[in-house]
C-alpha cells in the first residue's frame, strides 16, 4: 500500500488541505501518516534548572491533551467526505518540522507529503510559506501543497511548466501517471522570452514519448515567464499546477504578486512538486 504523509498544525488550513489527503489516498490506494511536530520552549532564565524537566513534562502533557482531542476531527472529515475507509495512523514529535517531516519520509518510504499553505496578504509576500518550499527543496518526496483558499475540486486538468529539456521527461512521467489516476488532462507550457533562439529544446522528443497520452503540448512568447503562466491557468481552468523540483527559486518568482501590475492575485489551486 502506498503512503501519504499529512503534517498538520490543526488549523483550518491544515483541515482543508486534509480533504485534498484523503482523496488522493481513495485514488492511489493509500494510508495516510498524520505528523504533528511540536517544539518545546525554552525557559526565560537557564538558572533555574531545576524546574526544567518538570516544564518540559508540562509542555508535553499540554501538547498530548490537544493531539488527542484533533485527532478525532481529522477522522470526522474522513467520515464527512465518505472517505472513512482510509486507513490513517497519527504521529505526535517533539522537534522540528522541516526535519521530522524529511526524516520520516525516508523511514517510512512515504510516496506523497500533502500540506496546505498560507497564501498572499500583501503585495511583497510569497504565495509559499517558508516551511512548505524548505520541504519541496529538503525532501525527494513529490510534495502537494493547498493553499488556504484552495476548495476540492475534482482534479481535470494539470499544467506542468517546463523548458522542454530532456531533465524534464522523468518528473512529468510522474505528473502523467498521477493525471491518469484522476483521468487529468495535463498541458506542458513553455513561455521563451521573445528574440530567443533555444538549440536544446526537445519538444519533439517530448511528443514522441508521451504520444499515447492525454497531453497537450504548448510554447509561448512573453517576457513576463511568471505572468504567462497565471494567465495560462486563468484562461484555461487549470486545476493544479506541477513542476520538476530543480527550478529551485521559481515558487518564489511564480507567487510573488507583481508590484508593476498592481494585482493582487492569489491562484487557488494545488502545486505539486515533483523531483
Amino acid at each position: 500500500m502506498k503512503k501519504i504523509l499529512f503534517p498538520t498544525d490543526f488549523s483550518e488550513v491544515s483541515k482543508n488541505a486534509f480533504i485534498y489527503a484523503l482523496k488522493l489516498a481513495d485514488a492511489i490506494d493509500a494510508e495516510i501518516i498524520t505528523l504533528h511536530v511540536y517544539e518545546l520552549d525554552s525557559p526565560a532564565y537557564l538558572d533555574v534548572s531545576i524546574y526544567l524537566q518538570d516544564i518540559y513534562e508540562y509542555e508535553e502533557l499540554s501538547d498530548f491533551e490537544n493531539y488527542k482531542d484533533e485527532v478525532p476531527v481529522l477522522r470526522n472529515i474522513a467520515e464527512e467526505n465518505d472517505l472513512g475507509h482510509i486507513k490513517m495512523s497519527n504521529v505526535l514529535i517533539q522537534g522540528f518540522l522541516v526535519k521530522e517531516v524529511v526524516k520520516l519520509s525516508k523511514e517510512e518510504n512515504i510516496d506523497f507529503i500533502v500540506m496546505g499553505t498560507k497564501g498572499v496578504t500583501h503585495l511583497r509576500e510569497v504565495f509559499l510559506g517558508t516551511v512548505a518550499t524548505k520541504i519541496m527543496n529538503e525532501s525527494n518526496t513529490t510534495v502537494l501543497a493547498i493553499p488556504e483558499k484552495c476548495n476540492y475540486v475534482p482534479i481535470s486538468k494539470i499544467l506542468f511548466n517546463t523548458r522542454f529539456h530532456m531533465d524534464d521527461i522523468e518528473p512529468l512521467k510522474k505528473v502523467v501517471a498521477l493525471a491518469n489516476v484522476f483521468h487529468s488532462h495535463v498541458d506542458c507550457l513553455n513561455v521563451k522570452p521573445p528574440h530567443t533562439v533555444y538549440t536544446d529544446d526537445f519538444v519533439v522528443d517530448f511528443k514522441n514519448v508521451f504520444k499515447e497520452q492525454n497531453i497537450s503540448f504548448h510554447s509561448v512568447l512573453g517576457d513576463d515567464i511568471e505572468g504567462e503562466i497565471l494567465n495560462f491557468i486563468n484562461q484555461n481552468k487549470i486545476d493544479m499546477i506541477a513542476i520538476h523540483e530543480r527550478h529551485r527559486g521559481f515558487f518564489d518568482k511564480l507567487f510573488q504578486i507583481s508590484l508593476s501590475k498592481k494585482l493582487t492575485f492569489t491562484i487557488p489551486i494545488p502545486i505539486l512538486s515533483v523531483h
